[in-house]
């Protein structure tokens, strides 16, 4: 392994080791408390322009396979470990995670203190980072960490958004089998692509729906008119990376999408451009929500959920005037999930799909069908 330095924007100077992509990067650093599933956290686009830094010490246990895949890639800048495992004792296993990692070019950080670096992101929020296997001077990383424009300025979306339209052919991943199913579905919905997962796609079309996944950049004339049409039954807003309030066109697009009164279901991202489009911008947290353990109180039933969260950014308390909070998050009291009063939109802050679990909260996805049909 070669050495790796890392600068944060507070000050701090750390030396590590390193697997992965060599060069030198440039990111936001996070916290992720999840205990397991390293591969479907390193291949959500939602993480693209951030170091994610794991609570869990071991990680490479398990190697990574395709079919864990929650994308085409890997966008995260890099990933910050206690102890990396460079030998896997999975009998799935396909590939190294330190193989994965340089395929799609994203650094590996390791033997460092990251309790001490959780602790750091609690006590001062998330911050930028450069992390460099050929610069070690302190001044120097100084100046690429501030010459570089920070994850609130980059539309990363254009990005992980996929260029061309398809159909998506799965349900969910029968893990005793080790297959996909194949569920009947009946009416069509878009999935507008802002970082999507894969799994959140196997749990709409398990709810049966067909889904087509189209590119951010489509036109709302198209969707409307297809709408109008009967071609589809609804819209699904898909997470995703980096700072909503700077995605004016997406704002505008489901702005549009609002006044012709489409069904619509917004997970993650697509939720907090649901409350920016609405008039409800929202606010950045301190360290975000990032993990696979954290308790979400449905309002309706009153059944406490565990969730899998990964987001730095809220909405706001003051959009109780428009929509009725239907989730709310016990750690700190946050909205997680909204039902609008005055149109057919429902939308949640936490991945409800959760792989690689829980999924407690994957009935939402058939409340998005039954308002599609």
């Amino acid at each position: 392994m070669k050495k790796v330095w890392l600068y944060f924007e507070n000050g701090t100077y750390l030396e590590a080791s390193s697997f992965g992509a060599e060069g030198t990067s440039v990111g936001e650093v996070v916290f992720n408390t999840s205990m397991s599933g390293y591969q479907e956290i390193v291949t959500d686009p939602s993480y693209a322009g951030q170091f994610v830094t794991f609570t869990m010490p071991e990680i490479g246990i398990v190697g990574c396979n395709e079919e864990d895949m929650e994308s085409i890639g890997a966008f995260t800048k890099g990933i910050i470990v206690r102890s990396y495992q460079a030998r896997a004792s999975n009998f799935r296993s396909q590939e190294s995670l330190d193989s994965l990692l340089k395929r799609y070019g994203v650094m590996g950080i390791c033997e460092i203190d990251t309790r001490f670096l959780t602790k750091m992101l609690r006590d001062s929020g998330s911050m930028m980072m450069v992390a460099s296997t050929s610069i070690s001077s302190i001044d120097e990383l100084k100046k690429v960490l501030e010459s570089t424009p920070r994850i609130e300025e980059i539309n990363y979306i254009e990005q992980v958004s996929t260029k061309v339209s398809y159909i998506h052919p799965h349900g969910r991943y029968d893990a005793i089998n080790f297959r996909y199913n194949e569920p009947q579905t009946t009416k069509k919905i878009i999935a507008l692509d802002f970082g999507i997962k894969k799994n959140i796609l196997n749990e709409l079309t398990h709810a049966g729906m067909e889904v087509e996944v189209v590119p951010n950049s489509i036109p709302s004339s198209e969707i409307i008119n297809r709408y109008e049409k009967g071609e589809i039954g609804g819209v699904f807003l898909s997470n995703g990376p980096g700072d909503p309030l700077i995605l004016k066109a997406e704002q505008q697009k489901i702005r549009e999408l609002i006044e012709k009164k489409i069904p619509l279901f917004g997970i993650c991202l697509g939720h907090q451009l649901l409350s920016i489009a609405n008039g409800y911008d929202t606010f950045k947290l301190k360290f975000g929500h990032h993990g696979g353990n954290h308790p979400v109180k449905n309002a309706v039933t009153g059944a406490v959920e565990i969730t899998a969260q990964n987001h730095n950014y809220n909405v706001p308390n003051e959009i109780v005037q428009i929509a009725t909070v239907t989730h709310t998050n016990l750690f700190d009291g946050t909205i997680e999930g909204l039902s609008y009063n005055n149109a057919p939109i429902i939308s949640v802050q936490h991945h409800p799909e959760s792989s690689p679990g829980p999924h407690e909260s994957s009935y939402i996805f058939n409340e998005f069908a039954k308002m599609v049909r």
